[in-house]
């Protein structure tokens, strides 16, 4: 009778958790990450069989670690994508706050594994790049700066966010890895970009890191060796260079047929930094061109909903997050072709190596749970609002 006279609470009925996720999610995203994964292991049965020939192991010992840590990746990417905003915040914090730690060991009881700069803790059964877990913890921490900076009465979060790249890009350019250490600049200039930050600002940057680069061409062998190497007009048919080259050259539209590449008996690193040359002449130009095509649905359907997002926070995260994933790609590749000196930068998903997969996997989990769709308006509500 209470309730016929005063009415009743509605109760209110909370969707469960995954049909809430699948209905927010962007499948085209997802898909593709999907896609790309299952082009790394196809790409790998052809790739890593001559390294595991020449080391004594199994003929797929290396496609049977890729699987499994591409599984723990995406098991990784399913469940920080499930996360709202403000759990990815704590999460990216705590992140960036460990691997800077480990990034700080690394002098001390890091290894190079014989390639000349110190970038990997060493297991036995597996090694660990602390630089790759800094960048999605990175972006996130200079996301939330910039954002807070932003707001009445705020700290100086742009100061502290350019102070703390330039600890970062310090500690990259000791290893040395001027490859992470340019996507860490470029990561905090996109989120400064994105928050409002005015174009004389970006000139002034850009010409400070264009300073850097000649003294560090001036300073660091190893540096100055891989600028020479790629403006010489020659290239030397023995170095990995040489051999991708010739190997896109001869793959040319449809490739020379599956298994029939010979590229991959010659590159030490065919596996990680030049798989897209293994794919280039077994496959030919078409399975570039869909890589190519994967890469690009990413970054632009994750932009895409990005710019509708009202929360400052979640919108110069989600930026930061797309843009540094999809310049990693466009890094590994354009080295393959000669169009960016040499780096040392893996292909994301398709490329061999624990570390990079399941940091790619953060990577992506953080910013499909930033670009999910939420039922808060989009940010031109607030325009028509004044009307």
């Amino acid at each position: 009778m209470t309730d016929m006279v005063y009415g009743s609470n509605p109760v209110r009925v909370t969707e469960p958790v995954l049909p809430r996720w699948w209905r927010t999610i962007d499948k085209w995203t997802l898909t593709s990450v999907f896609v790309l994964f299952g082009i790394g292991l196809l790409l790998g049965l052809a790739a890593s069989v001559p390294l595991a020939t020449r080391n004594g192991l199994e003929p797929f010992y290396y496609v049977q670690r890729q699987a499994f840590f591409g599984v723990v990746a995406l098991v990784v990417m399913i469940a920080i994508s499930m996360m709202s905003p403000p759990m990815v915040r704590r999460l990216g914090v705590l992140g960036f706050a460990v691997a800077m730690v480990a990034l700080m060991l690394l002098p001390f009881i890091g290894t190079d594994f014989g390639k000349g700069a110190v970038r990997w803790f060493s297991f036995g059964f597996a090694s660990i790049q602390p630089s790759e877990f800094l960048k999605p913890g990175f972006v996130i921490v200079t996301a939330w700066l910039i954002a807070a900076s932003q707001e009445i009465n705020s700290p100086p979060g742009k100061s502290i966010s350019f102070a703390i790249a330039l600890i970062v890009v310090a500690f990259l350019a000791m290893q040395p890895d001027f490859g992470q250490a340019a996507l860490i600049v470029f990561a905090w200039g996109v989120i400064y970009f994105v928050g409002g930050a005015p174009m004389t600002l970006i000139g002034v940057v850009g010409g400070i890191v264009t300073a850097f680069g000649f003294v560090f061409y001036e300073s660091s062998e190893h540096f100055a060796r891989r600028i020479d190497g790629f403006l010489s007009p020659d290239v030397d048919p023995r170095t990995q260079l040489g051999y991708a080259a010739n190997a896109i050259q001869e793959g040319g539209f449809f490739g020379v047929g599956v298994g029939e590449g010979q590229v991959k008996w010659s590159l030490p690193d065919a596996h990680t930094d030049f798989i897209i040359a293994v794919a280039a002449e077994e496959y030919g130009l078409i399975l570039v061109l869909i890589i190519l095509a994967l890469y690009g649905v990413i970054v632009v359907r994750s932009l895409m909903r990005l710019v509708k997002e009202r929360d400052p926070f979640t919108r110069l995260a989600g930026a930061g997050l797309a843009c540094i994933f999809g310049v990693q790609a466009m890094i590994n590749m354009g080295v393959a072709v000669r169009l960016l000196p040499a780096k040392g930068m893996t292909l994301p998903f398709v490329s061999y190596g624990g570390s990079s997969v399941i940091a790619a996997g953060i990577t992506m989990g953080m910013l499909l749970a930033l670009s999910r769709a939420r039922p808060r308006g989009e940010i031109s509500d607030i325009f028509k609002r004044g009307r």
